[in-house]
């Protein structure tokens, strides 16, 4: 009876061992291969973000909106004067806080402060340099920044997934070829885009000032040419192979 029983279990490991060696792990596709990679294409910006912050700090309340909104007045007629409609330019931020004094103990009120972020996006770069410099001039006028990006941004994703598809089908043919196999059809495919993001450089007016203090002296932006905007793209693929 031991006997019979000790034959059965080997009979059972055996038709299990077997049953193992045929099946497919899970994720692998029989006659077929995988490839990843990246991609990427570089553009040429077709907008300029200039951004700009109105910061008063009065006594009162009031005296602080009315410096900021001459501040501001003051930024609508350089824009106007660039030949740039002021409906142009978006306000991100608004806000009047008081200011406290957190050495006295009592925290005492010793003013009120108020700021207006503001943003304009320009696609005429030749008016960069001139609208950075009038701006510099505007008291109450905090930081300034300019960077620049990509709008019409689809047809370089496109250029991009293209690049990094090439580069996987490279990869899996040359596999496929090594392994003396013929490169498929497309079965499958992902693919993940992004585009870098370079953090602009907030400037303090007062820089930006000794900067366009002569009126022969060129915008810091002057000649130079506009930091390419980079787009990545990864694809993964899945070919038959032959």
């Amino acid at each position: 009876m031991k006997t019979l029983f000790r034959v059965i279990c080997v009979a059972i490991l055996l038709s299990a061992f077997a049953s193992a060696q045929n099946a497919t792990p899970d994720g692998i596709h029989l006659n077929s291969i995988y490839a990843g990679a990246d991609g990427k294409f570089e553009a040429q910006p077709d907008t300029a973000i200039i951004h700009m912050d109105v910061a008063a700090q009065q006594d009162t309340a009031s005296a602080a909106y009315e410096h900021a909104s001459t501040a501001a007045q003051k930024v609508r007629e350089v824009l106007k004067a660039n030949g740039v409609d002021a409906k142009v330019a978006q306000v991100s931020m608004y806000q009047t806080q008081p200011m406290y004094d957190w050495k006295n103990p009592k925290h005492k009120v010793i003013g009120y402060r108020t700021t207006t972020s503001i943003t304009l996006k320009l696609h005429d770069f030749t008016k960069i340099g001139p609208i950075t410099q009038q701006l510099a001039d505007i008291d109450d006028m905090q930081n300034q920044s300019v960077n620049y990006t990509l709008e019409d941004i689809e047809q370089a994703k496109a250029k991009a997934s293209e690049d990094a598809f090439k580069k996987a089908h490279n990869q899996a043919a040359a596999v496929a070829t090594a392994g003396a196999r013929t490169l498929g059809d497309l079965l499958y495919a992902s693919v993940d885009v992004n585009q870098q993001v370079v953090m602009p450089l907030a400037i303090p007016m007062r820089a930006m000032s000794k900067m366009a203090g002569a009126a022969a002296t060129p915008a810091p932006t002057e000649e130079f040419t506009p930091q390419t905007v980079t787009i990545n793209a990864h694809v993964n693929c899945l070919f038959a192979l032959k």
